[in-house]
């Protein structure tokens, strides 16, 4: 599974409350908390941010409270695919039972610049920096957990296997 977009730089220690504001968690439509994504680290993100784009940040992304609206804030909002240097551990496992993949790198959250446009190879692991001309390397995401994002996360992935075991 390959995805390219433009870059999005955050730094390290982006927490929950950073990527959607407590003050939102009332809502659970992802469309109403994809408007408020980021909205105090960076005012106009939602509004410039498109489908596809890539996000780029430091160590521990997502540390804080293990609240879903922040994965999901920011793949309704069109973020495609995650790369920091590493991620606390609860927004890992929320990430990817919704379905967006994340990708641990010290290199390429370290090389790669916002406004770059990169290309994410899932099942090596590979990521090109198409402005820079740059490869990195990621760990490549386990064959299993590569068939739960294809299914859009862990609960179609459990409705299509369920269908299955059905038939």
């Amino acid at each position: 599974m390959k995805l390219e977009g433009r870059v999005w730089k955050f730094g390290s220690d982006i927490d929950t409350d950073a990527i959607i504001p407590a003050r939102y968690l009332n809502q659970s439509d992802p469309k109403e908390l994809a408007k408020h994504v980021m909205e105090d680290e960076r005012p106009s993100f939602s509004k410039d941010v498109r489908r596809g784009d890539i996000l780029v940040a430091g160590k521990n992304f997502g540390c804080g409270s293990s609240r879903e609206h922040a994965p999901l804030a920011l793949k309704a909002a069109g973020i495609s695919c995650i790369i920091a240097k590493s991620f606390a551990r609860i927004f890992f496992r929320n990430a990817f039972n919704i379905g967006l993949p994340l990708l641990e790198s010290q290199e390429a959250s370290e090389a790669i610049e916002e406004g770059d446009r990169i290309q994410v190879d899932l099942s090596t692991g590979e990521i090109y920096d198409l402005t820079k001309k740059k490869r990195f390397l990621s760990k490549p995401i386990p064959p299993f957990m590569q068939e739960l994002l294809r299914d859009g996360g862990l609960i179609p992935h459990l409705r299509k296997k369920t269908i299955k075991h059905k038939q």
